[in-house]
């Protein structure tokens, strides 16, 4: 499969997309990163780089970041451990202008108590911020906790959503 990548501007920097190019020619995102993430996606040699790969993903992105899209109906390339996965199956199911605890995360993938820790690493490692919406997961005591791209752009993605106080 080869491996495709283009830079997107929005309102949180310029985003790096990553994907595949599956059968069909459809592309699969395998990576979203912004600039200054913990963990983030660096252009490798033998990627190809093609901005017409993404319009369906970038113009999905546009319509979120200008409101008038709560849902992304985009194709992800598998990843992660089989642990991860189920942690990553839970955010996709929360609600957009909603936000829960990482413990309430922890207890839907039946890994409460010293799991919560397990759950925030798993989390942390999203390879897909903004369209698998780990921003949306929260400290108990309701406080902005962890973002692998900063507090400052998980306040404003919450924020654009409604689901600030």
């Amino acid at each position: 499969m080869t491996t495709v990548y283009a830079h997107a501007d929005g309102p949180l920097g310029e985003m790096l997309l990553v994907g595949q190019v599956a059968e069909g020619g459809r592309t699969v995102l395998a990576s979203l990163s912004l600039p200054g993430q913990k963990g983030a996606v660096a252009v490798r040699d033998g990627w190809v780089r093609d901005p017409a790969a993404f319009e369906e993903i970038g113009g999905q992105l546009a319509e979120y970041f200008a409101g008038r899209r709560d849902r992304f109906d985009i194709p992800y390339a598998p990843g992660g451990t089989e642990f991860q996965r189920r942690v990553w199956a839970v955010l996709e199911e929360i609600p957009y202008g909603t936000t829960v605890s990482y413990g309430e995360i922890a207890r839907r993938v039946g890994s409460s108590g010293a799991g919560v820790r397990a759950v925030g690493t798993a989390i942390g490692r999203n390879p897909l911020l903004v369209v698998r919406p780990c921003h949306r997961v929260i400290g108990a005591d309701g406080s902005l906790r962890g973002y692998a791209a900063g507090l400052d752009r998980k306040e404003r993605l919450l924020g654009l959503e409604g689901a600030l106080v």
